[in-house]
C-alpha cells in the first residue's frame, strides 16, 4: 500500500523522501541541488542507486565515477561513498534491509 512519506533534508542543498518500505526493502528518492553533496558514509546496507535525472561523480570505496540519467550501480554493505552533484537531480536508492533510521 502506498504511505504519504514526508520529505526531510539530509544534507545542504539535498532532501530525502521515502517511498516505499518494508523490513527487507527501503525505496528512497534523494533531490540534490547543483553543487550538492552526499557525505562521505558507510552502512551495512546494500544499496543500489538509479540516476533519475541530472549528472553526480559518485565516490565508492576511494574509486570516482561520474554517472547520469539512466546508469544504475550497486554499492556493497559497508563500502565507503557518496557523491557530489554536477548538475541538478535526483537520485533513486533501494536498501536491502530497510534503513529504519529513516523512518
Amino acid at each position: 500500500m502506498p504511505q504519504d512519506f514526508p520529505v526531510v533534508p539530509a544534507d545542504p542543498g539535498v532532501t530525502r523522501q521515502v517511498l516505499a518500505d518494508d523490513p527487507a526493502l527501503m525505496v528512497v528518492a534523494f533531490t540534490f541541488e547543483d553543487g550538492a553533496e552526499g557525505k562521505l558514509h558507510r552502512h551495512p546496507h546494500v544499496q543500489s542507486s538509479f540516476v533519475a535525472a541530472g549528472r553526480f561523480v559518485f565516490s565508492i570505496d576511494g574509486e570516482e565515477t561520474e554517472v547520469g540519467p539512466g546508469d544504475c550501480f550497486v554499492i556493497p554493505s559497508e563500502a565507503l561513498h557518496g557523491c557530489r552533484c554536477l548538475e541538478a537531480g535526483r537520485l533513486i536508492d533501494s536498501f536491502s534491509p530497510r534503513r529504519d533510521d529513516f523512518l
